[in-house]
Order: structure tokens, then sequence, then C-alpha cells
């Protein structure tokens, strides 16, 4: 998936296939219309009738394991997956290694050290599995471990790298013999013509600073901060490591190639950058080489051929925008990868391409400069698979006749999988009606394995049958049922769906859901709730932070509405937010909610709380600012002051974008804008700071002292101007999380102080006795 920004929470969706109904029009793929159609019913799901059960509790939310990142064993007759359980008391969150049979006759644990492990990852011979663990709770190691096909478990591990700087991420090479991994080093130790010293002076570096009492940090650049953390002096580059012995460990991206960039480059929840071709001699990875990584998109794939004297990386993407995601066909014919067509804009279509390494290995210009500095020839055969698909390529997988590629889209409140087919740019529908990620093909070709979920069922591994001709239509099997004895104890609403003309008259989609327990005669209090991104959307999907059904759990309504900007519509839909932040969006928003309090009259309009995080903490802040139609706010790291976030925040080229002027060719700056009116100037005319003296409604701040992409400040100015304007107001800080609160006891916290906030002024639960 692309790098988010200003995201609400860990369910994002990334693709958009343009939704028939909207006046934008475009490809329509799915094989279900989205008017009213409830959640998806996959073969093993846990069914859900009301009665008997109860309402969810936040220690059911935590009860739960959290799984993902599923593999299969090269024989295809197992899948490995990770399994996160937290223990709300010790206030922790442990990942072990699990196996079921691709036929799901019942999954069991293969790993069991405290520190916990991930990255499972099988060897493409079958004999061995390489995982994540602790270096006696201190380092990240590669470890690895004999695997047993007939029994499905593992061997006692050994530990394969013993790096200073660590090591994350194991990819096998396709022949079994090697690893490819990354590890944060600092790049002028890389310098060093051996491993040995590199690695030596990496820890010289990292003895000193822990030694030093002076804890002060120089930047000469920007993107000193990122997310939740200073990036510090470090990099991130590909390394490769024997497989046998851990030995002949090498840096395959130093200094004298990619200068201070990072490789990969950084992509919070996306896909992988970098990947073996099958003769396990050429790798490719990503970088962006631009001399302003803050203000660039300009991702780019490379390919460096191993064990050669002229090795040296090759850029193979020509885009502006981001290019990222590199995988070879099983034939080693193509390199596909995503692309971004559109530089400096992270939200853009992410197109699916195809390189032709036939043709570069015939014809590619040396390149004598800086990698990245020269091009290759106009006519490179790198093609887009699917030009007329309206939507994003958020993740995909090659199948083992290397023709086909399996891709997870976004429509309409679900990620598809669909296919296409190198040689015929048509897409087709595999599945849908849930939430589809991680996809892994079967070697024989005839399952697909994913991780699903849906906003009644948090992740399970999946397995989609395939027919002859690699197409689906045979219902999905759930594989892992380790959530089934507490679901079967919840009473889970159904989402509903509904349309609605938004801004413009453009079709608008929403969804609801009821309370458990409802009574359609009864009135009920609502929670709104408003998605972050912008580009970002509300579906069916679980989350873990912003859980839809929790959240209707204590008595509430909750509707949700995907205005402009959001995912799943078409890219003119996400297009436009851009420079509109307060515009059509707002518009969506409030037709959205007039159209529910008509159409369900069990909405009590008097008891309405409006709850956004990041961009949706943004739009919470325009709703107060704007009207008073709401009982109650709740804001989550939001923007508030949008002069001021530009100056704090660390991706620039987000702000230099969403905040430029309609026509503007150049970034987005506050300085360019600052003698013009404020209608003519984004970051004035959509900022919330400006019409505070307008607010009344009572609102929850919420800030963590560690989010870098909506400073602190931000939230701590919108409390000053509402304590000081006599606004019901209360504020939330955490000095331990980021852009989103993560500890359990944190979460705790968090879903008890907005739960009472709202229950308060919508008088609702122990505030009931205040309802007239």
């Amino acid at each position: 998936m692309r790098r988010l920004a200003w995201v609400l929470t860990p369910f994002m969706m990334g693709g958009a296939v343009a939704a028939a109904q909207s006046s934008q029009g475009g490809l329509k793929t799915s094989v279900a219309d989205a008017q009213n159609e409830p959640s998806a019913t996959i073969a093993g799901e846990p069914e859900n009738d009301a009665a008997g059960r109860r309402p969810m509790t936040f220690a059911d939310l935590q009860r739960m394991k959290r799984l993902g990142d599923p593999q299969i064993s090269p024989s295809g007759k197992w899948v490995m997956f990770s399994a996160t359980e937290v223990d709300l008391t010790a206030n922790t969150k442990v990942t072990h290694l699990w196996v079921v049979p691709i036929d799901g006759r019942g999954e069991h644990q293969v790993t069991f050290w405290k520190e916990g492990e991930s990255e499972g990852r099988f060897s493409p011979d079958g004999k061995h599995v390489a995982f994540i663990s602790m270096d006696g709770g201190k380092s990240s190691q590669i470890y690895i471990a004999d695997w047993n096909e007939v029994e499905g478990k593992l061997g006692p591990p050994k530990q394969l790298t013993h790096i200073s700087t660590e090591a994350d991420g194991p990819v096998w090479s396709p022949d079994s013999q090697r690893l490819l991994f990354v590890s944060r080093v600092y790049p002028d130790c890389s310098d060093e013509e051996i491993w040995r010293d590199e690695d030596s002076c990496n820890r010289r570096r990292d003895e000193a600073a822990e030694k030093s009492p002076v804890k002060a940090m120089v930047f000469d650049h920007l993107l000193y901060r990122h997310w939740d953390s200073y990036i510090g002096p470090k990099r991130s580059h590909v390394l490769v490591v024997s497989a046998t012995d851990g030995n002949d460990t090498r840096d395959l991206t130093p200094r004298r190639w990619i200068g201070d960039a990072e490789a990969p480059v950084f992509s919070l929840g996306g896909p992988v950058g970098y990947a073996w071709a099958p003769d396990s001699h050429e790798i490719a990875f990503v970088t962006n080489l631009d001399a302003v990584p803050a203000a660039s998109t300009n991702n780019d794939v490379f390919t460096l051929r191993l064990d050669g004297e002229d090795e040296r990386p090759v850029k193979v993407s020509t885009s502006p925008g981001s290019d990222d995601a590199p995988a070879y066909s099983p034939d080693g014919r193509w390199l596909a990868f995503r692309s971004q067509s559109r530089a400096g804009y992270e939200s853009d279509r992410f197109r699916l391409m195809v390189f032709d390494r036939q043709f570069g290995k015939s014809a590619a210009v040396a390149q004598t400069e800086k990698p990245g500095r020269s091009a290759r020839s106009e006519a490179a055969p790198i093609k887009e698979l699917l030009p007329a698909l309206d939507g994003w390529v958020d993740e995909f997988r090659w199948a083992p006749n290397s023709k086909t590629i399996y891709f997870v889209t976004e429509e309409m409140g679900e990620a598809n999988v669909l296919s296409v087919s190198v040689d015929l740019p048509e897409a087709t529908a595999i599945a849908n009606k849930a939430e589809y990620s991680e996809l892994q093909v079967s070697p024989d070709g005839r399952t697909i394995i994913t991780s699903m979920m849906t906003v009644r069922s948090p992740t399970a591994i999946s397995a989609i049958p395939l027919n002859a001709e690699g197409r689906g239509g045979a219902p999905v099997v759930r594989l892992t049922h380790m959530n089934d004895a507490v679901l079967k104890q919840l009473e889970l609403p159904r989402m509903e769906s509904f349309m609605f003309p938004g801004a413009g008259n453009t079709t608008v989609q929403g969804f609801l859901l009821r309370p458990p327990g409802f009574d359609a005669t009864k009135k009920y209090p609502m929670k709104f709730l408003i998605h972050g991104g912008p580009q970002g959307a509300w579906g069916d999907a679980w989350s873990y932070r912003w859980n839809p059904e929790l959240m209707a759990a204590s008595g509430y309504v909750v509707v949700m509405i995907n205005p402009r900007g959001s995912t799943g519509y078409g890219q003119a839909f996400i297009d436009g937010v851009n420079g509109d932040w307060g515009g059509k969006p707002y518009v969506d928003l409030m037709k959205g909610l007039d159209y529910a309090e008509q159409h369900y009259s069990f909405i009590d309009k008097t008891r309405e709380c409006a709850l956004g995080g990041s961009y949706g903490a943004y739009m919470a802040n325009w709703i107060l600012t704007h009207t008073n139609r709401f009982a109650c706010i709740v804001t989550h790291d939001g923007m508030y002051n949008p002069q001021s976030a530009y100056g704090t925040t660390e991706e620039l080229w987000f702000n230099e974008w969403e905040f430029r002027a309609p026509g503007d060719k150049e970034p987005g700056q506050p300085w360019r804008y600052a003698e013009k009116p404020v209608s003519a100037d984004p970051f004035r005319k959509w900022s919330p700071m400006l019409s505070i003296q307008n607010a009344k409604t009572p609102t929850l701040v919420i800030h963590g002292q560690k989010d870098y992409r909506l400073d602190l400040s931000e939230g701590l100015q919108l409390f000053t101007a509402l304590q000081r304007l006599h606004v019901p107001s209360r504020m939330l800080y955490f000095p331990d999380e980021g852009h989103w609160v993560l500890k359990p006891q944190n979460s705790q916290r968090w879903y008890e102080e907005v739960g009472e906030w709202c229950d308060r002024w919508t008088r609702s639960n122990t505030y009931s006795s205040t309802v007239q």
C-alpha cells in the first residue's frame, strides 16, 4: 500500500475502483451492488445471531488475537502466519508464529520465545524457516530453524545474523542460499570495502553515542524526524547474508551508490521494497535520490546484478511520481511494480506496470553517472497493464504461470481481489464483500491465501479457491478460528450502506451500524465518525483503534460517511479534496448526516457527537468552528492551524500538494500566499483557527507527544483557545504515543475518555438520568 499520511485507523484501505453511481463514472468491477449490501458471508465465518449474545467490551477487543503475514510452504501444504496476543495487565503485545494446513484442519503454534517472533519465511527448497526475534531481548536478528514438513513443526532455531545495527525483513533467494535483509547503518561506514569493517564502524559509532552525555542532534536537511521518531544519522540499507553460516554479509546499497538516501524507502504498512530475481543473481530495490526527500515522492525502482565485476545499480522506472513494490515474474521475463504519474502527490493513482527484462538485457543504457541520473531509452518497454482501471492497485502477486497477476483494489467500502493477464489488460473479479490483503498464491496456482477481515470479524487467514483457469467463484474459506470463542459471545450488528447526493449532486456513500439490542421504537444517540487520510475510507473492515462495533456497543447508532477525498470511488473523487479541505468534503459530510437523520427515525438529532482523528480531526475542528449542530466533538491528533502545521510536519510533499492553490503549479507554501486575500490562500481559507471564535460545542482534544505528522502544538493551540473562550473542553495527552495510541493500557484510557465524553454530552449511560 501507499505511504499513508494523516491516517485515522490501521484499517485504512488503499485503492479505488470507480464507483458505479458516482458522477465521475468509471470501470465497475464489483460483483455486487453496494446499496444496502450486508457484510460478507464467508465459509467458516462465525455466525452472529443476536440471541444469547452481549455487546462487545474493550476487554473483548483486547482478548482477540491479531493475525497476519500469511506465508505458504513450498509444498503448498502449510500456511505460516503471525498471531499477536495482548496482555492488558502487563501492557504488552507479543507475537508468535503459527501454522495451519492449507485445508484448514486446525492451527498450532510453532515458536514460543518470550520475546516473540515475526516474519516467518519458508526457504524455497522447503527445508528451513527464517524469522526475526530478539537476541537476548536486546537486538533484532535473523534466526534459522529446520522445517518438519510432515508434522508442521520447527527444529531448534539458530541465530544467523549478529549485526550490530540489527536485522529485519528477511527475503530468501530462490536458490535458498542467501537472504536479503534491511539494517539501519551509518552511510559513511558503508564506504568500507568489507562488511566486517563496516559493522565495526557502526558499532563504534553506536557505542560512542550511547556513552556520550550530550544527546544534542544537528540537522543539515529536512525529514529529520518521521512519524514518531527522529531519524538521526543512520539510513536503511539493503544487505545480503549467506543462509548457511551467516557469513559473506555485504551492503548492497552503500553510500557510493545511493548517497544519503534510504533503501528501501519508508513505507507505512506498504509493500516490501526489495526482491530477488529468479536466478538468485539479481535484486530490485526502491530508493529516492532526490535532494530533498521531505518534499519528494519520486521513489524509483533499481536493479542490481550481484557477483559480477561490473556490479552497479540500474534505474528501471521512469515516472516522476512514486514507483515501488518490485516483483519479478517466476519465469524471470518481467519485473512488475506500482507507479504514480504525478510528482509530489502521494495519493495519485497507483498503476500496475511491467518491465520487459528481455529488452533490458539487450538495450540497457550503461550508466556513467550517479544512479538514477542517466536514463534508459525512451522506447523501454514499460507498460501499464490496466490503463482503464480508475482505481489503485494496493498490492499484487504473480501467479506461478508468470502470465497472471492477482491484485487488491478498493471499491465502495471493500478491498477486493481481482486478476489481470500480462497479455490482456482486463480486470477479472476474484473475491469481494470483505477487505483482503497480504495475498499469497499456492505453488499449483489453485489457491490464494489472504488475510481477510470484515467489520464484524477481525482478521482471519483465509483461502480463495481458484479453478483451472485461475478464476474464483467458490466460497472463500476461513482457515483460522482463533477468535471464534470470543466472537460467539458477542452481538455484532451488521453494517448497512446508503447512498445520497453530496456536494455538486455527486453520489456519496455512507454506512450505519445500529446498537446491540436495537429497538426500533426507541431514540438513540449517535456517534458520527470521520475518517482520516483524507485519502482513506470507511468500509467492511475491522479495527483495533476506532472500532465501529465497539463504538456502537454502548448504545449508540454509528454513522460513517466517505466524503470527497475517500478512496474506492475513482481518482477524480479522491482529487476532489485537494486544495478544498473544508469545502466539498464538509458538504458531503453534512449532507450525509442530513440523509441519516431523515431516513433513520431512531436517531436522536439532539444527541449527536462528531469524532475524528488525523484529517478526521481537522474536519472535527472545522465542524467545531462552522456549525453548532453537534452535542459534542472528539478531535484526535488533528490540524488546527495549517500555517503552523506546515512548519512542524515532516512529509512536506503532503502539505505542499494539499494546500496548493487551484491552478498553481508550484508547491503550496504559506509565504507564497501571504500577501493574497484569505480566499486565495488555502492555508488561511481552510484554517479552523481563524474561525475559532465561533466555537460553542463541548470538545475533547487528544494528542500524542511523539506525533510528528501533526505536532503536539496543534492540539495545544486548540485547547488553549477553547479554554480562553470558555468552551467546555478537556485535553487527553499521551507523552509516549505518536499518531496512533498503540499501548494497550493507553488504548484503554483512550476508549474510556472518549466514551465518557460522548456519554456526558449526549446524556447517555451513567448520564442518562438527565435525559428529558
